[in-house]
């Protein structure tokens, strides 16, 4: 990754050219919008923000929360050799129906809990409800997956937080695992 800087001064990181691309998925876990009763909107935010990103958006989903439904599209995306990456939004709290940590639980093979430590770590200096987001984050088959609240204001929040170490974290699960010089 290259730094550069945005026109407010602030570092960002740059995508090089050997760079493994991402190709992700987009799941929503809600009853609601399932049914249509209520419009995607976190999820719609989550495929600006990875496209914003340079990421290919494979699919686009909306579930029900029931958890073998969930976890068992977790597990059929994460298999596909053309998606290394998975965000899911909502499903993450405490409600009787937020089933999506157990879900992701159920599929991934290794955890990686330092995104979700970092995305609760981050977002409780905005607000107190980052305390109860149950999210989590790990592998399967060379997929990252990665479970953001349901709110589009806690989906931009948390995905601001990893948006550094996804490119670095997609090339690391491809095999890239030189690492690179940096003058900085």
């Amino acid at each position: 990754m290259i730094p550069s800087a945005d026109a407010d001064g602030t570092d960002r990181m740059l995508r090089s050219e050997t760079m493994s691309p991402i190709h992700a998925v987009v799941i929503t876990a809600s009853d609601a919008c399932s049914r249509g009763e209520r419009e995607d909107t976190s999820g719609e935010l989550l495929v600006q923000l990875l496209t914003e990103l340079g990421a290919s958006i494979v699919a686009k989903e909306i579930l029900s929360d029931d958890l073998e439904p969930l976890a068992d599209k977790l597990r059929e995306y994460a298999d596909r050799p053309d998606v290394n990456l998975i965000v899911t939004t909502g499903g993450t709290g405490f409600g009787f129906r937020d089933h999506t940590p157990e879900a992701t639980q159920r599929v991934i093979e290794r955890p990686a809990p330092g995104l979700s430590e970092a995305m609760r770590i981050e977002t409780l200096k905005k607000t107190p409800m980052a305390m109860i987001s149950r999210g989590v984050s790990g592998i399967r088959s060379g997929a990252l997956i990665v479970n953001l609240p349901g709110s589009p204001k806690a989906v931009r929040e948390s995905f601001d937080v990893i948006k550094p170490v996804l490119n670095h974290a997609i090339d690391l699960l491809s095999g890239e695992t030189r690492h690179k010089d940096s003058a900085n």
